[in-house]
Formats: structure tokens, sequence, C-alpha cells
């Protein structure tokens, strides 16, 4: 089980507690790979364990959004988590997963427990992950894009950032001005100053606590700031 295991095995602090606890409370024995460990209750600390179980649950509820699991979804994910988390450790999420999809989400509870135990900028992440997920074919299907704003407004994610977000997936009108979270009419310093402020909001160090993959995977929501910004000079002319 290897990595995916440790991260288990390292502790799941808040996550164990709740509703994140509840859903993913029977697969937990036989995922781990013989480490003896304790949860800890009451920490607030988000562990990588707990991060990767909140994403999976949250993954899971829009994997299920259109009604259908399809095998084509579930390589879509895999593929999502093997580029991101390595060969080994997509495996054993993929199967925790599939023992996900099988139950009943509270979604709103499990945003709620979110919410209240980890910090904005790893919130932020879990969404990227999810419009990620949902765009894997290509395609962000409305009611996948209805439950990822519901996810965003439980979890406490603002309007303006869940547009940002959206607009890395969605192309539409305007789409790298969104990105920027200002409208097509800002001046070029109201654009400058939209990027540094949106490089400091999604910069990967925002979650350097959680390790080298999620770091990792976070840069790409960092460079869709900067793709963005990059457009909009080259429209605009702006040195």
């Amino acid at each position: 089980m290897a990595k995916f295991g440790k991260w288990i095995g390292g502790g799941l602090g808040w996550a164990f507690g709740g509703p994140i606890g509840a859903i993913i409370g029977f697969t937990i024995g036989s995922m781990v790979d013989g480490s003896s460990h304790t949860a800890v209750q009451g920490v607030r600390k988000t562990t990588t364990g707990g991060y990767v179980m909140s994403l999976l649950v949250l993954v899971a509820a829009v994997m299920k959004a259109d009604g259908r699991v399809l095998k084509s979804e579930l390589d879509y994910v895999k593929k999502f988590l093997v580029q991101n988390f390595g060969e080994d450790s997509a495996h054993e999420a993929i199967k925790m997963l599939r023992g996900l999809l099988n139950q009943t989400i509270p979604v709103t509870d499990v945003c709620l427990q979110i919410q209240q135990n980890m910090n904005y900028s790893s919130r932020l992440q879990l969404v990227h992950f999810l419009f990620g997920i949902a765009n894997a074919d290509g395609h962000v299907d409305a009611t996948e894009l209805d439950l990822i704003k519901h996810i965003c407004l439980s979890m406490g994610i603002n309007n303006s950032d869940f547009e940002s977000m959206k607009a890395m997936f969605v192309k539409d009108t305007g789409y790298a001005y969104k990105i920027l979270e200002i409208e097509e009419s800002a001046t070029d310093n109201e654009v400058k100053t939209a990027y540094r402020r949106m490089a400091i909001k999604y910069h990967p160090d925002k979650v350097s606590y959680l390790g080298d993959d999620f770091q990792k995977a976070a840069k790409e929501k960092f460079q869709k700031v900067n793709e963005a910004y990059e457009m909009i000079k080259k429209e605009r002319g702006i040195a």
C-alpha cells in the first residue's frame, strides 16, 4: 500500500470524527498496511491522511451527481490520481473510492466538518481537484457543476473564488478575467494588482504542509493564474 497506507497510518486527525469518519470507518481496517495507529480526536491540524479522505469522499459525491457512475469515469479518476500521487497510491485510493461510491454521502455535513477544521487555501485546493475530476472527460456536467457550487457554499468558499476556479475549466467569454476575479473593464493597473493578489492566494506554498504530492498538484492552479494574466497582457499590450 506504500504511500497511501502511510497517509492513513500517519493519523487522520479531525477527519476521523464526524461524518467523514463515519463514512470511511468501515474501510480503514482493510486499507492500512499493517501499521498500528491511533486516530487523534479533536486535533485541529489537517493531516495528509485527513486531506486525502476528505478529497475521496467529495470525489465520490461528485461522481454520483448525475445519478450514474461509469467505468470510464473511474478510469479518468484513476488517471488523475496516478498523475498526481503515483501508481501505488492511486490503486489503493481507487479501492477506497469504490467503497465510498456505494454509500449515501451527506455532502452538506461533510463540507461543514471540512470548513470547521481546514484552512481556506486547502479548501480551495479541494475544489480545484473536484473541477479537474469533473472535467476529466472534457466536459463539466450541469449536475456536477451545481454540486460543486453547493460544496463551495457549504465549505465557506466565496462565489468569486468559485467563479475563478470554474473559469479554469469552463472557458466561456472573458474567462481569463474571471480567473483573476476582475471585470473586463478593469484598468491595466487593476489587472496587475489582481494578478498579484491571485498569485498569492493560489501559491503552492499555501498547501506545502501536505507534502510534495499535493504541492505539485497545486502548481496547476497557480499556472492557470499565470496563463490568464499572460493572455490579458498580450491582448492589451501590457509590458
